[in-house]
């Protein structure tokens, strides 16, 4: 969305003005093709990253990003907007790919990075690069963190429109699930990415493209680094899944109607050229979004200037394949082609990124010699597959490689895809220092079976065996940070503990980030046998009661049970009564909301002596929070302070 000036499509003429440069500038682009008008004699590479801003105290989202573009001032156009007010990215310099180029762009994001932790430290906030933040709560995505440009206001609008269905859905599962609907597309700002672009020359673009396609599945499992979303534990990448389901305007049919979404990996190999991509997309995603297109495209053509395609860019900005063409025009006024992987997830450290992209960008290059046509040598139901495999299970994947050789991922890359990388590299004469510190680590990495995804998961399942789900992505994100200032590959991280929570201050956080969520319930004519029981089986003090709805409509303590039992002894020769829940529920019982500040809940449950407050949204339950809760809250602060 690197665009201004885009608007929603709001009247008919207004579709069909923009759908005529639409095409205008696909025959454009065709003519360029047809008369070798690309620059073909230099090859690029370039960057783009993305992050997330936190609070230092509470480690959750800092939506202050506007603010922060405001004190940097109007001298550093590398650093713009994203769609949440809690992200940034840094575009990083188109750079010839050759010689010191891969430590040049480190030292260039270490620099940019840098420059906005020293005014992010005026707000108390830092940087964090990973690709999906832990601490991330669902009510941080409403619209009201989305941030204030006409662009993006645009898009969140255009694909609401388009909503088939009546919200949001992700359903994800992993050593956990996801089950959760949401009413906006900005669950799309959960993901932030390392883009890597590669420029090709067009005649060799579509054997390039479909080797990137193939590269797709070993570079995110060797990259994984988005494992947590909402205190789960997902896939490896979630952010595969996690973006496609954003900006998913589909719904079920009774029939089964193929439809793509417009996050795809793509429904075939390329054949012809790279218009073919534009040429799909055009025809299976509507547009979405217009703009105020002066230029017409093949005027520009007849006098010999090279055209912006305004349009077509705009639309290609809009369907979101995770191997992505681009057009752009070089400072010597030729067009270029270019490959952008948005495979890869940001994180966790700079060097552990640049690392991926040397590994992607080596591997291209020598796949290119050695394959002139990849799509002879592997199914692209298979790629397509490896692709979805890698992202869930990361480094535990097996793939259906060339010639369909089954091939565990740690094989793959240590005996077959590393001497390419390194070869590739070697053949753009890239600096043998730099081809060492990072493939080193790619090799180090697959070694010790350590992505980033794996160093989350192994430490947050540690962790809560210990402490709230929130005090362990708390401490995993805090972890993240601390490794991440002092550039450390990620392979060479020791697990977060509860001390890497030091910082962390609770006062503010809300309800929804303590609360119970796997609850166990009653409805008001179960028998109130059954419900001693399960309270006895579960070791459990409070039992909510719900309707079939799922509202809560009551409360049973143990209490109430034994105050019941005591009143009532039964005697083993008589039938005992029939006494049910809504003989003895507390039919109005105090309760929150997910919104809810823990100090008001503690306030709240002390001034009416309760021991647990059920939480509801919309008359729904959703999770319980009780006295024990705040008992291990309490604990850990105590234990903070005598430390």
């Amino acid at each position: 969305m690197g665009f201004q000036k885009v608007n929603t499509v709001e009247s008919k003429n207004e579709m069909q003005h923009f759908v005529r440069s639409l095409l205008g500038d696909v025959q454009a682009f065709e003519y360029m093709l047809q008369n070798d008008w690309f620059e073909n004699d230099i090859t690029r590479i370039g960057a783009e990253q993305e992050m997330c801003l936190v609070d230092n105290k509470t480690f959750k989202p800092a939506c202050i990003n506007m603010e922060v573009l405001a004190r940097m001032g109007d001298d550093k156009p590398w650093c713009v907007t994203e769609l949440a007010k809690f992200n940034l990215e840094n575009n990083l310099s188109p750079r010839e790919f050759t010689g010191t180029c891969l430590s040049d762009m480190e030292a260039e994001n270490l620099h940019y990075l840098s420059v906005i932790q020293k005014v992010l430290d005026e707000f108390d906030a830092s940087i964090i690069l990973c690709g999906i933040l832990p601490t991330l709560r669902k009510h941080d995505l409403e619209m009201h963190n989305l941030t204030p440009k006409d662009r993006y206001f645009a898009l969140m609008a255009a694909i609401q429109k388009h909503l088939l269905g009546t919200s949001f859905e992700l359903r994800v599962e992993g050593v956990d699930e996801l089950l959760v609907k949401h009413d906006s597309p900005l669950l799309e700002a959960c993901n932030t990415s390392f883009q890597v672009h590669l420029q090709v020359a067009p005649k060799d673009f579509v054997k390039m493209y479909n080797i990137a396609q193939v590269l797709a599945a070993p570079v995110i499992a060797v990259s994984a680094n988005s494992p947590l979303v909402f205190g789960r534990r997902l896939w490896h990448e979630t952010r595969i899944a996690l973006f496609q389901q954003s900006l998913d305007t589909r719904t079920t049919y009774d029939h089964m109607r193929e439809r793509l979404p417009r996050v795809n990996f793509g429904s075939g190999w390329l054949k012809g050229d790279i218009t073919e991509i534009y040429k799909e997309d055009i025809s299976r995603f509507r547009v979405l979004l217009a703009g105020a297109i002066e230029e017409d495209s093949m005027a520009s053509i007849r006098e010999g200037r090279t055209p912006k395609l305004r349009a077509l860019q705009i639309h290609n900005s809009t369907v979101y394949r995770w191997n992505r063409p681009c057009y752009g025009i070089s400072p010597n006024g030729k067009p270029h082609l270019r490959i952008e992987n948005r495979v890869m997830p940001a994180g966790p450290t700079t060097v552990d990124e640049v690392a991926n992209a040397a590994f992607w960008l080596g591997c291209m290059i020598s796949m290119g010699q050695q394959y002139p046509d990849i799509t002879k040598q592997i199914d692209f139901a298979d790629a397509r597959d490896n692709f979805l495999k890698s992202a869930k299970f990361g480094m535990d994947t097996t793939f259906s490689w060339m010639k369909d050789k089954k091939v565990p991922v740690k094989e793959l890359i240590l005996k077959e895809l590393l001497p390419l990388a390194k070869e590739g590299l070697k053949m753009r004469k890239v600096k043998p220092a730099d081809i060492s510190r990072y493939l080193d680590i790619i090799e180090a990495r697959t070694k010790e079976h350590k992505t980033g995804a794996r160093w989350a998961l192994r430490t947050f399942t540690s962790l809560i065996k210990t402490v709230t789900n929130d005090e362990a992505v708390t401490a995993v994100t805090a972890a993240t940070i601390k490794n991440q200032k002092e550039n450390k590959p990620v392979h060479t991280w020791k697990e977060a503990t509860a001390a890497d929570l030091e910082n962390w201050q609770p006062s503010h956080i809300k309800v929804e980030e303590f609360m119970s969520t796997d609850l166990f319930t009653v409805q008001k004519d179960d028998l109130v046998g059954l419900v001693a029981e399960i309270m006895d089986w579960r070791r459990i003090r409070y039992m909510p009661v719900e309707n079939s709805k799922g509202e809560l409509i009551g409360l049973i303590s143990s209490r109430m049970l034994l105050r019941h039992f005591a009143r009532h002894a039964i005697n083993p020769n008589e039938e005992p009564p029939v006494v049910t829940v809504k003989d003895l529920m507390i039919e109005k019982p105090v309760t929150v909301t997910p919104d809810t500040s823990i100090m008001e809940a503690m306030n709240k449950m002390r001034e009416h002596r309760i021991g647990c407050l059920p939480v509801v949204k919309s008359k729904e339950l959703v999770g319980i929070i009780t006295e024990m809760d705040f008992l291990r809250i309490t604990s850990r602060l105590l234990e903070r302070i005598e430390k």
